[in-house]
């Protein structure tokens, strides 16, 4: 049996769909308009290919996890930079040939570590070669408490990853992809979106694992 952490209202759902609707259609503009004076990338349009897999995969958001909204279109997130467990740069292009659950998260942000837990225990039953919960702390200053935070909630199947810089978040705030925290992204084994939403879910729940199941697809 799939064990429960917390359930979020469904009116926090409602919201947090309203807004992230509102939010694929600026990603559309992102990468088709040229007022900002940015074309799209080669990478972003070999990932505009993969929208119909994408529009697969937001059907497949159900339930627990129905704010993930289809990437319209697709894009490449291989640029998105952090920091890695012995505070090494890396970026998503270093997770290729995984699918990734990129997942923003703050000690100051109570749906974050609502959340955590179940994003433990995703990583600690379907992690391994092919995936990866990218769970992405922001806080700013030293790392004491956000690893003070996942000693106390017994989280350990997560790997550390830190960007003390907020960089990656206003990456993706430029990218039309976040509102606030928590932000999470699936990502594909070619860094392509597939999905993305604001706001928590339950991500160890059938929900999830359909879902994931859609995105490992070809």
């Amino acid at each position: 049996m799939v064990e429960r952490t917390k359930h979020f209202p469904a009116k926090r759902w409602i919201a947090v769909a309203t807004l992230a609707g509102a939010l694929a259609g600026a990603v559309a503009v992102y990468l088709s308009g040229t007022e900002t004076g940015k074309l799209a990338s080669a990478e972003d349009r070999a990932c505009a290919a993969k929208t119909e897999k994408a529009q697969a995969v937001g059907a497949a958001a159900t339930g627990e996890v129905a704010a993930m909204l289809a990437a319209d279109p697709s894009q490449a997130l291989d640029d998105l930079a952090f920091h890695g467990p012995n505070g090494e740069p890396l970026t998503v292009a270093d997770f290729r040939g995984k699918t990734v659950l990129l997942n923003l998260w703050a000690t100051w942000c109570a749906p974050c570590r609502a959340e955590m837990p179940a994003l433990d225990a995703l990583q600690r039953k379907e992690g391994g070669q092919d995936f990866e919960v990218v769970a992405v702390n922001i806080d700013q200053g030293d790392d004491s408490k956000p690893k003070s935070f996942l000693a106390e909630t017994g989280v350990s199947s997560l790997n550390y990853y830190r960007d003390a810089t907020l960089g990656i978040f206003n990456q993706t705030k430029e990218r039309a992809l976040a509102l606030g925290l928590p932000v999470t992204l699936l990502i594909d084994d070619d860094g392509c979106l597939l999905a993305h939403m604001n706001g928590p879910a339950h991500w160890d729940s059938p929900d999830a694992y359909r879902l994931l199941e859609a995105a490992r697809q070809n």
